[in-house]
């Protein structure tokens, strides 16, 4: 029930009732002992007065960090006698699982706890290359130029790897590659993101947010004080993505490239 409570935004007692299978008289119960033990608090909905939305108190969240802490610790020891690539195997299943024991889609659209990121295994920089070509082909119409300056990045992202200060993501889902992100070093100072992909079966799920969001976070604890970015104005989800994280524009140019009229535009984070 903690759980619960601390991972949902309008937890209501009604609605966890009826979700979780519970009797009402018993979940008051569980409530009730949640209250008087300074876990919980009931607010008036924001929503609709007459509904009153329960929150846990700055102790209850402590309280569960604790557990769940401990719960990480367990699965982790267990997980440790796999091999790395077994790990991700078995996530992938896992979510297999969920997907077709559990909620039906449109009720997991806004989850992240549909896939996984994960660092990249063998074959997955291939693959990168693969989908960028491909799925640019299909969607936008550009033809192999960009598919080998994708192939250029990988190789001199691989070949030049400092893994302190750069790194490479995938996102997976029910075991398959959905998504990617690169944090790579321009300067001393100064990183860029680039190869930004997310499958688009795998869209709507908050996968490309994450992504960027773990670009930012590891460049600001890598030490770079700003994080750059080029993309095209064709490119309009991502540019969403961007904006949202707090990049700004900052040059444009036209450019004819990939058999296509492009306008070429750099983005800045200022870390």
């Amino acid at each position: 029930m903690l759980y619960e409570l601390a991972n949902r935004e309008h937890a209501v007692a009604t609605d966890l009732t009826k979700e979780l299978g519970l009797d009402a008289g018993y979940l008051s119960r569980i409530l009730a002992s949640f209250k008087r033990r300074g876990l919980l608090e009931k607010r008036v909905s924001a929503d609709d007065g007459r509904r009153s939305e329960l929150r846990l108190t700055r102790r209850g969240t402590s309280v569960f960090a604790s557990l769940d802490g401990r719960s990480r610790d367990d699965i982790g020891t267990q997980l440790a006698r796999l091999p790395v690539t077994d790990q991700g195997r078995l996530a992938g299943a896992m979510a297999t699982v969920e997907r077709l024991l559990g909620e039906p889609e449109a009720a997991r659209a806004g989850r992240t706890s549909s896939y996984v990121l994960r660092a990249p295994r063998p074959g997955d920089y291939g693959w990168v290359v693969q989908r960028h070509g491909a799925l640019y082909a299909e969607e936008y119409g550009w033809n192999e130029e960009f598919e080998g300056l994708v192939a250029g990045i990988v190789g001199k992202f691989v070949a030049h790897l400092d893994p302190k200060r750069e790194r490479c993501w995938i996102a997976e889902r029910d075991g398959t590659n959905v998504g990617c992100v690169f944090a790579v070093k321009h300067s001393p100072t100064v990183a860029k993101l680039r190869l930004l992909l997310v499958e688009p079966d795998a869209r709507g799920l908050g996968i490309g947010k994450r992504l960027v969001q773990e670009c930012v976070a590891f460049s600001r604890a890598a030490g770079y004080k700003k994080l750059q970015l080029w993309t095209n104005s064709v490119l309009r989800a991502a540019r969403h993505l961007y904006e949202d994280a707090g990049f700004e524009l900052v040059a444009e140019e036209t450019h004819h490239s990939f058999g296509k009229d492009l306008v070429g535009e750099t983005w800045e984070l200022r870390l």
